[in-house]
């Protein structure tokens, strides 16, 4: 998000701002014009090849038992060249990651190359008698099992179209059939978005269609997606490289999958939500085992288990990677505790009768023994990173000291089932801390810090200048030191928005760092910010506030409380309170909004006090 203020919260500073006129000195020595000059853009450093070097040595790089899977059972592909929407625009372009081939080129961590290959493979899988999965058309795979009547869809994609495009691959591989059941895993969009793509609510109300999800889903939905929306979105831009190009430059996959798809986001609301562990529910025939993992990796979610194929789905609780305890794009908090305790349930408690197990994301791992091992290694990776931070914090670390000094665990470099490809050791372990203690470490300068646009021109100042501050990062980016190079363009950036040669020295450090990243979170994260620095904004975003399709579904109070967010008391010049009323006759509501100098507040009552009523 700082990219985002470069242009407009230094405005007033940039006015000011003295250019810059001599070379950055070095101890008390002017550069030379050829050092001023920031290094080529797509071009890996030194540094960066020997980091990337050094991980490939310490990884079992030649294991291609991953690859075994990720291609086994695959049966169809989509051949077109692209999924398009009814306009013809692009929203997913099959062919964009056939750049991945060989080896992993000196400007990509040759284990996210690796977790990149894997993710992109794409078609229609085999998983078990009766459960297939359309995996690489979007971040997240759409599972299909069969029912004695039609198909039971789970997490039907991110988009219509690509959900639309993944049934129809199904029908035409397997045999037309319809839609007799639905679940969404959890509440974030790549598991819902696409619902309307694929079933309409008349087919629901038509055919009695059952559309289940996690206790408390719509709510999470809705906070996520609509209370949130534009914050999060304009960061999602960032973590999913959004707007960078697909290559060896630029982004290669998000670790958790390919990439997002781009369209039409839906949401259907659940016709039931599911709590508790070991639920029960007959759909179409097929026995289903609900298991509650509510505050894992997201505030609503279960898993499943299918006691006829000996088949576990762990949603997006145990994937094919370390995942997020705190997403870079921003959401709630996740308790890495109570997600390590909900893999060791399922280990304990299904471990030993599963013969696959699957998740809505990455491909399954067959045979008992694998998945029991699967299971260990990823509930391990969140208790590990849980307790440790736990243990650093209470002998007095900060939250930054905390995760620098908690090392990645052996077992995490015996495979790689548990690597940060998406989350990290680093993130998720001040995740821990906030959790615990809060978003700062304790120390008091640290309390009530002054905002970057005021502090940094002093900065700047206490290095002696624009061109010392300059003088300083270069050094530190010709050592191979990007984040404290990072550290001193920012600052210089923030404090004189117009200084190109700081930006563009800011951006090569961004672009080594997303060089390194074994994350394609963080890759895609820092390269986007190097690219807004060096072209400028994009301006692109998908809230979903803006989607009617997705406002179908949300709640009229809900709605209202996300409207009151944006209530801006200072342009408010009625003195008095009043009340305005909404009466809906589709849904029979009545909301009545109490409005002050400070607050909006919803309420789903009508009332005598309105000044207005609408209808």
């Amino acid at each position: 998000m700082r990219t985002a203020l470069y242009g407009l919260m230094a405005l007033a500073l940039a006015a000011c701002a003295p250019g810059t006129t001599s070379n950055a000195p070095e101890n008390g020595q002017p550069l030379s014009d050829d050092r001023m000059t920031p290094p080529p853009a797509g071009v890996a450093s030194e540094a960066t090849i020997t980091a990337n070097g050094n991980l490939a040595a310490r990884l079992p790089m030649a294991d291609n038992s991953d690859f075994q899977d990720a291609r086994r059972g695959r049966i169809a592909y989509i051949e077109e060249a692209a999924i398009t929407d009814a306009d013809g625009g692009v929203v997913w372009s099959v062919p964009q990651f056939d750049f991945l081939s060989g080896e992993a080129p000196d400007t990509v961590n040759p284990s996210l190359w690796r977790q990149s290959q894997l993710a992109a493979h794409h078609g229609l899988f085999e998983v078990a008698d009766g459960i297939w999965q359309v995996r690489g058309y979007d971040l997240a795979v759409m599972t299909v099992i069969r029912g004695d009547t039609g198909w039971i869809v789970v997490d039907p994609l991110t988009t219509t179209e690509a959900a639309a495009a993944a049934m129809k691959l199904v029908n035409d591989t397997l045999g037309e059939r319809p839609i007799t059941g639905m679940l969404y895993t959890h509440s974030h969009a790549d598991h819902f978005g696409g619902a309307r793509g694929i079933l309409s609510e008349e087919e629901i109300a038509e055919r009695d269609v059952p559309v289940l999800a996690p206790i408390g889903f719509t709510e999470s939905a809705v906070t996520e997606n609509l209370m949130a929306g534009n914050h999060m979105s304009r960061r999602a831009v960032l973590m999913f490289g959004r707007t960078l190009p697909r290559d060896a430059e630029a982004h290669v996959g998000s670790g958790l999958g390919p990439a997002l798809s781009t369209g039409t986001i839906s949401l259907i609301r659940p016709t039931e939500e599911i709590s508790g562990r070991g639920t029960l529910r007959m759909i179409d025939g097929v026995v289903f085992e609900f298991i509650d993992a509510a505050g894992t990796e997201a505030p609503a979610e279960f898993m499943f288990y299918l006691p006829e194929q000996r088949a576990l789905c762990t949603a997006e609780v145990a994937t094919a990677t370390f995942h997020n305890v705190l997403t870079p794009r921003g959401a709630k908090v996740r308790d890495a505790l109570a997600w390590s305790r909900a893999i060791d349930h399922v280990l304990a408690e299904y471990g030993e009768r599963s013969d696959v197990v699957f998740a809505s994301h990455h491909w399954p791992t067959w045979g008992n023994e694998n998945v029991q091992s699967f299971l260990t290694s990823q509930r391990d990776i969140y208790r590990y990173v849980h307790d440790q931070t736990v243990r650093r914090a209470n002998a007095g670390a900060t939250m930054v000291e905390a995760a620098e000094l908690v090392m990645e665990p052996d077992f995490q470099s015996d495979g790689f089932e548990t690597r940060g490809y998406y989350g990290t050791i680093n993130h998720n372990s001040k995740a821990v801390f906030q959790h615990y203690f809060g978003w700062w470490g304790g120390v008091p300068a640290e309390f009530n810090k002054l905002p970057a646009t005021t502090t940094a021109p002093r900065y700047v100042e206490a290095m002696g200048g624009q061109d010392a501050a300059l003088g300083v990062g270069i050094e530190a980016f010709e050592k191979g030191d990007y984040r404290w190079a990072s550290e001193v363009f920012n600052h210089i950036v923030f404090a004189y928005p117009q200084n190109e040669l700081a930006k563009s020295w800011l951006a090569a450090s961004y672009e080594q760092i997303g060089f390194q990243a074994e994350s394609g979170a963080w890759r895609s994260y820092y390269l986007t910010g190097a690219a807004e620095l060096r072209n400028g904004l994009p301006g692109v975003g998908n809230p979903p506030l803006g989607n009617k399709d997705f406002l179908k579904a949300v709640p009229s109070i809900d709605l209202f409380d996300a409207i009151a967010a944006r209530y801006a008391p200072n342009l408010m010049r009625r003195e008095d309170p009043f009340v305005i009323q909404f009466t809906f006759t589709d849904t029979d509501e009545t909301i009545a909004l109490h409005i002050n100098r400070s607050v909006i507040v919803p309420r789903q009552a009508a009332s005598d006090e309105a000044i207005a009523s609408l209808t």
